[in-house]
């Protein structure tokens, strides 16, 4: 067992710091027996932490919030949101907390955050713990998504807590530790904006200026220029997410982030059979957070972060608005170049320098549309008509054409593709062949959540190297089986 120190200079307190309104100070539940279930060495070492001391009995105290180093202040954040379109003004980390800073290889700062870690102010009647099925769901996505080069939270460890938690059953809880850049939100500014308190508001901005978009500063206009980036940020992000066929499940306002990572992997999934009205969520009744709505969602939050940095943007309000629209506007263009160039990747057609974009887009996005109607009308796996593609470029046609019924129309299809000489081996290095495949999620989860975890670890080999090909792991890149899927839901684990 390692004897190494804990991390006392290390976890720091900025937010906190800079700002006490939106920090509850607060402390874990007591976990008497916590037992470390899955630990990621490589970022524990990214974060200057010893993996060895994390596995011992300090590190895991740690992991779930009963060791607080000295100088560190944890705290329950407050922020605000709109959840399925509805304002709420107060929700806050109902059973959450953030630990405190750390500093990352790269020199930057990460957010230390436990989620199941107790009741907290903010919890609203809820219990504030976690079950270990959903915290192992959210580290086997968010490294699945971080492998996939999408930017996102990242999952430091799983730990069970030996305590159970109630919710249709009685089930094991656990906490996770999470890392992010920071765990600013846009209900976190809704939050400051309520507060009708412009210092606060300019002090958060200012905030998250420093950590995320330090460009800004330099602005005429800085918050306007914060603003400006963060469109730009969740742009490519949810670009990102539509090409990967990501579906988050609950895009609630405050779980957009500010710096544009993937936050919150409660109810999400990967798309199997292609179709733009999928949702998996059982608590998106209406469907509002469906696939094909997602960058529709995504330019709603936007304007209310708009809304509430108005204050910020101008000293008139009219002048604000306008000003607030105008930069908005950009989002849609942005999203749409964001996945135009990712789907020309995609196909293999990446534009060439004698290309322009006009020229490109003009000939290659009638051949998308074309592709995605017959994938949804054939019912084709989304993640293996694109991977298989690759071997269709490169002249083996057969194991794209045995995904679809329509053989007449993807013949076609086919045709008038090869035409435009698409890069097979290009195509290999954006495709993945492994994802997190919700049969297989659900299987790992099921038996971790019964004490074995082999099904667990050989699922996240697989999905931390989606695009390499290897024996022993051919049933991770299979679509789903026929019986399953149909009524497929998943659960925000609350």
């Amino acid at each position: 067992m390692s004897t190494a120190p804990p991390p006392t200079t290390t976890l720091g307190n900025d937010f906190a710091r800079a700002l006490p309104e939106l920090a509850l100070p607060w402390r874990a539940d007591e976990f008497p027996a916590p037992d470390l279930l899955v630990l990621n060495e490589p970022l524990a070492a990214e974060l200057g932490l010893d993996p060895a001391w994390l596995r011992g009995p300090e590190g895991v105290r740690l992991l779930v919030g009963n060791h607080v180093p000295e100088g560190a202040t944890p705290v329950a954040q407050a922020y605000a949101g709109h959840q399925f379109g509805h304002y709420s003004p107060r929700l806050g980390d109902g059973r959450a907390l953030l630990l405190g800073e750390l500093t990352h290889t790269d020199g930057h700062p990460r957010d230390l955050h436990l989620k199941g870690s107790g009741r907290t102010p903010f919890s609203r009647g809820g219990d504030g713990l976690a079950a270990v099925g959903p915290m192992l769901r959210e580290y086997v996505i968010s490294e699945a998504m971080h492998a996939l080069g999408i930017p996102t939270t990242r999952s430091l460890a799983v730990v069970a807590t030996g305590r159970p938690v109630r919710r249709e059953t009685a089930l094991p809880g656990a906490v996770l530790a999470r890392v992010a850049r920071s765990h600013l939100r846009v209900g976190s500014f809704q939050y400051a904006r309520a507060t009708d308190d412009v210092d606060l508001l300019r002090r958060l901005a200012d905030h998250a200026i420093a950590r995320h978009h330090p460009g800004a500063a330099g602005a005429d206009n800085p918050y306007l220029a914060l603003f400006e980036a963060v469109v730009a940020a969740q742009a490519s992000l949810v670009a990102r997410w539509m090409l990967v066929g990501f579906i988050h499940g609950v895009m609630n306002t405050d779980n957009m982030t500010i710096s544009g990572e993937t936050i919150d992997y409660g109810p999400c999934a990967f798309l199997e059979a292609y179709d733009p009205a999928t949702v998996y969520s059982s608590i998106d009744e209406g469907g509002r957070y469906a696939y094909g709505n997602q960058p529709l969602v995504a330019e709603w939050n936007l304007a209310r972060l708009a809304e509430a940095l108005l204050p910020l943007l101008a000293d008139d309000q009219e002048r604000a608005v306008a000003v607030a629209v105008e930069a908005l506007g950009a989002f849609r263009p942005r999203y749409d170049a964001a996945w135009s160039a990712g789907m020309r990747a995609k196909l293999g057609l990446s534009a060439t320098p004698a290309d322009t974009a006009d020229r490109t887009d003009a000939v290659v996005a009638p051949l998308v549309d074309d592709l995605l109607t017959l994938m949804r009308d054939n019912h084709v796996d989304h993640t293996s008509c694109h991977r298989r593609l690759g071997a269709a470029a490169r002249g083996d046609t057969g194991p794209a054409r045995e995904l679809f019924l329509d053989l007449a129309g993807i013949d076609a299809w086919i045709a008038r593709w090869r035409a435009l000489g698409p890069d097979g081996d290009a195509m290999d290095r954006v495709n993945p062949v492994h994802i997190p495949r919700n049969h297989l999620v659900e299987e790992a989860l099921t038996a971790a959540t019964g004490g074995d975890r082999a099904p667990l670890e050989r699922l996240l080999d697989a999905v931390t190297s989606p695009y390499d090909e290897r024996p022993g792991f051919e049933r991770y890149a299979e679509p789903a089986p026929a019986d399953f899927g149909a009524d497929y839901r998943t659960f925000c684990g609350t």
